[in-house]
């Protein structure tokens, strides 16, 4: 019971946090750039969280908080280009074992991989990585998810899809 409660409340804090952090912005960018900061140091034992955005059929880097990263991911391929494919939240609790997976950071032991979208459309991926096996949790994955819808309410999105949809 202690652990659910310290869970409940840490989901309530971060919601806060980003209510805060967000505050009267609306840009999309630099929304989602505060984002990221907010996962990455407020969920343990993340070596690397970040956007990636459609564009066409490949997956294209934006905001993001770790090592440098893979650039382009065909949506064909690796645990974000199958969220982005199905539309569904991803865990893998090991990703050597997962087929078609992209080492772009060779410490990433786990991954979570969530769709971002906006009025029905997918407009990419949210993608978390950990040294960690087994690192991820549904539970994240929800509160995460409706962090993402926060994020997704409070910024102006469509001159963001529009330059994607122009670069396809």
């Amino acid at each position: 019971m202690q652990k659910i409660d310290f869970q409940l409340n840490h989901a309530q804090l971060i919601k806060g946090k980003l209510h805060q952090t967000l505050g009267n912005e609306k840009n999309f960018i630099s929304n989602a750039s505060n984002f990221v900061s907010l996962v990455y140091h407020n969920f343990d034992a993340v070596s690397w969280a970040g956007f990636y955005f459609l564009s066409n059929e490949h997956l294209v880097l934006g905001p993001f908080q770790g090592k440098s990263a893979c650039v382009r991911i065909p949506i064909s391929q690796g645990v974000c280009g199958s969220a982005a494919r199905n539309k569904k939240t991803i865990i893998v609790p090991d990703v050597h074992k997962f087929p078609g997976y992209i080492p772009c950071d060779p410490t990433a032991n786990s991954e979570m991989v969530i769709p971002v979208i906006y009025k029905n459309k997918l407009i990419g991926v949210f993608d978390l990585d950990s040294p960690i096996y087994n690192r991820f949790t549904q539970q994240e994955s929800e509160l995460i998810s409706e962090l993402l819808e926060v994020l997704l309410f409070n910024s102006i999105v469509e001159p963001l899809i529009r330059y994607y949809e122009s670069t396809a």
